[in-house]
């Protein structure tokens, strides 16, 4: 089978003519930790300074809120990432999102979300919470969502530039590996598996003995 990447080097291809707008293409895989860190506790002081809330509810908020950000990594990852427009103007946006990572999988730099990207797709997410949950209970639930997102960014580096080590660490570097290099249309979880299970995108046993040996 023909490979599915271009480079396997820690090398960049260059996005925008412009020097300012390619500045914001380069991510350091600290970025969503410092940036967002912050957002999780702050959610979870609000949690716990309200006094219509306990603990367990609380607590199951943000187990819930985390729930739900593996079926949005999963959704956004499979739907709108692997999205494959017609017109030519689309195909360039869909390298611009997802496509270049695919051609450079192991670029360091692009391999956790821009904070032009993540800032308004948290807010959005937000406002659709507090629509549903109220804001009595959004603080918990939003803390847990957050929390996923940092663990699928950090995940998701480090299944292309961290040993990985455990069983649990490396089958999910297995996972994410011969979503790259085998079959780009199984294995949308970074974080989860989960919901490829749900969803019937697993990669077979087969395949995952092809990618251990």
């Amino acid at each position: 089978m023909a490979k599915l990447y271009a480079s396997n080097k820690d090398e960049s291809a260059r996005l925008f003519k412009s020097d300012f707008l390619e500045m914001f293409t380069h991510v350091h895989w600290s970025v969503p930790v410092i940036l967002y860190v912050p957002v999780v506790f702050y959610c979870l002081m609000r949690a716990a300074a309200e006094p219509l809330m306990s603990m367990y509810v609380a607590v199951a908020l943000f187990v819930g809120g985390l729930f739900i950000w593996t079926l949005t990594e999963y959704l956004l990852h499979r739907f709108a990432f692997h999205y494959e427009p017609r017109s030519a103007w689309g195909k360039q946006i869909h390298f611009l999102t997802h496509g270049v990572h695919h051609d450079y999988p192991n670029d360091s730099k692009r391999l956790v979300m821009p904070p032009s990207v993540s800032i308004p797709l948290a807010l959005l997410f937000y406002g659709l919470f507090m629509a549903i949950v109220g804001k009595t209970y959004v603080p918990p639930f939003f803390a847990g969502f957050i929390f996923g997102y940092i663990c699928y960014d950090e995940i998701h580096y480090a299944t292309h530039h961290a040993p990985m080590k455990g069983r649990t660490a490396q089958w999910l570097k297995h996972h994410h590996i011969l979503h790259h290099y085998r079959d780009p249309q199984k294995g949308y979880g970074v974080s989860s598996p989960l919901w490829d299970y749900v969803f019937g995108t697993m990669e077979s046993s087969d395949e995952k003995a092809v990618a251990e040996n």
